[in-house]
């Protein structure tokens, strides 16, 4: 019988896009043929769910989003001796990409495989924080056998900014459920009941973390400048940022017209209570709440950053506004509930184009693709051989 491959996934937060994506591709891999161990510095309901899916989850506390020189340094030292053994290492997004990769290399891993997810550099930075970022991801990419970009555009900055070569990355889907909702799946009026919305009112909802990236202030002021009072916006999530974002949406006269639900597991049976779904989003990788908002027929308002207009395309199946402008976001919007008929259109053209390489299968098969060295390649990049340690 052929040795099962053991397969550490590296998240630093194992939740949101990022955590989703990873254990739908995990969740796609035949599981006669890799060990999957999840390693993670915090997590919510995946971490569950996982677990119960038959997966290991351990958790490393010093693993944090955050810069923590001290923890850093000590969640490196502890991923090091923890990966020894495994025959591939594959990290997600930023943090756990730079030590994950670099506690791999130095634990002599055979295969090390990163996904981009988005990027840790944004134009809402200062220039030389920028390059610094770009610097760190040139640098562990000389030890990365093979990186996988969320979304096209994605792939292009990183080939563009000399952080991945181009024989070395693949774009990838979010492993999203494309299936027509089952019989009896949750309807219009459950769940705007679920949401707790007012008789009368046309909702505009998001989902994410409540955190810079999202933007939940740009979203509260597209709500308060909508030159109309029938709308009740939701943001479905929660984050570091839901106390001052309840504040402000009281400050713009919000108070009864806008709920914040938290966490939540049952968002697919929440979003057929929407009207719109609109992300106001500073920075992206390719969204899952965008694609699962098109899956439920959701007429989709975003920010074109990164991905998004890979999937989200002006006109055609949803609107675009730039970021940081929460008056053109709320211009959309308002254009969307004035013209069902267009909003009707273009969440239909949406579904349809939503194509098979974002389901799971698809991403699936990259991934066992990605962790198997094809016959004849080098064990590693000798690039990578520049920055043993």
């Amino acid at each position: 019988m052929t040795r099962r491959l053991r397969v550490a996934q590296v998240v630093t937060r194992f939740m949101a896009g990022a955590g989703a994506v990873a254990l739908r591709g995990a969740l796609a891999l035949d599981p006669h043929r890799y060990e999957i161990v999840f390693i993670t510095g915090e997590g919510d309901r995946l971490v569950r769910e996982a677990r119960e899916a038959g997966f290991e989850v351990a958790l490393m506390p010093r693993l944090r989003s955050d810069i923590a020189p001290a923890d850093d340094r000590r969640a490196l030292a502890d991923l090091r001796a923890c990966l020894r053994g495994f025959d591939v290492v594959h990290t997600h997004s930023s943090k756990a990409g730079v030590l994950g990769r670099t506690a791999a290399h130095r634990a002599q891993v055979d295969r090390i495989v990163h996904t981009f997810h988005g990027f840790p550099f944004h134009q809402f930075q200062s220039r030389p924080r920028r390059m610094a970022y770009i610097h760190i991801e040139r640098r562990v990419g000389r030890y990365t056998d093979v990186f996988l970009a969320v979304g096209p555009a994605v792939a292009a900055e990183a080939i563009t900014r000399g952080i991945a070569p181009p024989e070395r990355i693949r774009t990838i889907g979010i492993g999203a459920d494309m299936a027509a909702p089952p019989p009896g799946a949750p309807d219009r009026a459950e769940a705007r009941r679920l949401l707790g919305v007012p008789p009368g009112m046309r909702v505009v909802g998001t989902v994410g973390r409540l955190a810079f990236q999202k933007a939940p202030d740009d979203f509260i002021r597209a709500l308060a400048v909508l030159p109309r009072d029938d709308v009740f916006g939701v943001w479905i999530g929660d984050g570091e940022l839901r106390p001052k974002a309840e504040r402000l949406a009281t400050r713009h006269g919000l108070r009864g017209r806008m709920s914040f639900t938290g966490e939540r597991s049952d968002v697919a049976a929440l979003l057929p209570g929407l009207d719109v779904f609109a992300m106001a989003s500073r920075y992206e990788g390719l969204p899952c709440a965008v694609v699962e908002a098109m899956t439920a027929g959701l007429p989709v308002v975003a920010t074109a950053v990164n991905a998004v207009p890979n999937v989200v395309i002006a006109g055609e199946t949803g609107l675009l506004v730039p970021p940081g402008r929460p008056e053109l976001l709320a211009r959309a919007i308002g254009y969307l509930l004035d013209n069902p008929a267009v909003a009707a259109r273009l969440a239909a053209a949406a579904r349809g184009r939503l194509g098979e390489d974002l389901t799971q299968a698809a991403l699936g098969a990259v991934l066992a693709q990605s962790y198997q060295a094809p016959a004849g390649e080098a064990s590693r990049p000798a690039e990578r051989e520049l920055a043993a340690s």
